[in-house]
């Protein structure tokens, strides 16, 4: 996404931030498959760290975008009620692939990962046009 926000011109504009809904790798870099799929796409995920959810993220963002519907529900359960409209699943924005999630591609071989990549950057192609359009009005 900050690659596609940078190429807009809109990076200044938009904070991105990720974060997971447990705490098994805080501090941790992504899976080394993670990067080098990434890094063959123009990515660099090396600086990138694990962090958990925090309460404070609710009130920080005006869109928390979670990966499955597992996650969704965890950060619904989390999340102060007033909040919650702010939660929707990532896939929603993906004009290409007809999917709700993206699939979790660790437990695979690495034509998962790239089939993961493939429905994140559809999905953030689609979350760039529609904040192109809010941040016009």
């Amino acid at each position: 996404m900050l690659h596609k926000l940078a190429d807009s011109g809109l990076a200044a504009r938009v904070r991105v931030d990720s974060a997971g809904t447990h705490g098994f790798h805080v501090e941790a870099p992504p899976d080394k498959r993670s990067q080098a799929h990434a890094q063959k796409r123009g990515y660099d995920l090396s600086q990138l760290r694990a962090r958990r959810v925090v309460m404070a993220d609710f009130s920080a963002f005006d869109l928390i975008l979670a990966m499955d519907h597992d996650n969704v529900s965890f950060l619904t359960a989390m999340s102060p009620p007033e909040q919650r409209g702010k939660l929707e699943l990532l896939m929603h924005y993906a004009p290409q692939h007809d999917a709700d999630i993206v699939p979790d591609p660790y437990y695979g071989g690495a034509a998962g990962f790239e089939h993961a990549l493939d429905y994140i950057e559809d999905a953030c192609e689609g979350l760039l046009k529609s904040l192109e359009s809010r941040l016009r009005e």
